[in-house]
């Protein structure tokens, strides 16, 4: 009876901290100013080949003597590695933005978005309908689906959905700010997307799954393998 006790005392204060008895998700994030840091996506180095993964990133930027703060996989790619759907890179469209709206895949799970930068460094999330470049967009990528659409969930999320993976994404921060975010642990998108509106997010939008992988060496969180597509990327 005692122990009893004691087990529903402890649950009681956890209550009270605001914990949950569940498993909270484990996620790693990282916050980025892009009026103050140097935000920007990658995918070819000078020579035209695909950077793939940090580790190339990480050495090209130091030979020129830059170095790099923070790296993510930014996006849905294709078996040659290219994006899937809009890249834009320094005001130029190398891969066109993609409007199918009926096909098989998270990308295309409706809606879906895109996150780009402009030249006056706003960053912005928004569904893949509602883009508009009129020459003001310095970097771009998109992917799918939406997480978070005006404070709202994705409303194909199913809250306990055992459809779990590793899942990374991006929102913006009430302040203008971009939160990136990346589940050490398998997650399903319900409750990856309440992560970001917890954290004041209007917007946000899923970058990929399994594949996911972050470079943040001020968390001692270092991955450098995988083979990917689009890079987002702060230099220091």
């Amino acid at each position: 009876m005692k122990v009893f006790k004691i087990i529903a005392l402890v649950g009681f204060v956890l209550a009270v901290l605001g914990f949950s008895q569940e498993n909270t998700p484990n996620i790693l994030s990282y916050e980025v100013n892009p009026r103050t840091q140097d935000l920007k996506l990658y995918w070819k180095d000078s020579s035209n080949k695909n950077y793939l993964n940090f580790k190339n990133l990480r050495t090209d930027l130091a030979n020129q003597n830059k170095k790099l703060i923070f790296a993510m996989n930014g996006g849905m790619y294709l078996k040659d590695h290219s994006p899937q759907g809009l890249f834009i890179e320094n005001g130029i469209t190398k891969k066109r933005v993609d409007t199918t709206q009926d096909s098989y895949g998270n990308f295309y799970m409706q809606p879906n978005g895109v996150f780009y930068l402009t030249f006056s460094k706003e960053a912005v999330v928004c569904k893949t309908s509602d883009f508009e470049n009129i020459g003001n967009v310095e970097y771009a990528t998109q992917s799918g689906p939406m997480l978070l659409i005006n404070g709202e969930l994705h409303p194909r999320f199913i809250k306990g959905s055992t459809n779990l993976h590793i899942r990374n994404g991006v929102g913006i921060l009430p302040n203008g700010n971009v939160l990136f975010a990346m589940s050490k642990e398998r997650i399903n998108f319900f409750d990856f997307a309440t992560f970001f509106k917890e954290r004041g997010c209007k917007n946000a939008l899923y970058l990929d799954g399994f594949v996911s992988r972050t470079y943040l060496p001020s968390q001692n969180w270092e991955q450098l393998d995988g083979g990917f597509g689009v890079i987002i990327g702060v230099v220091g």
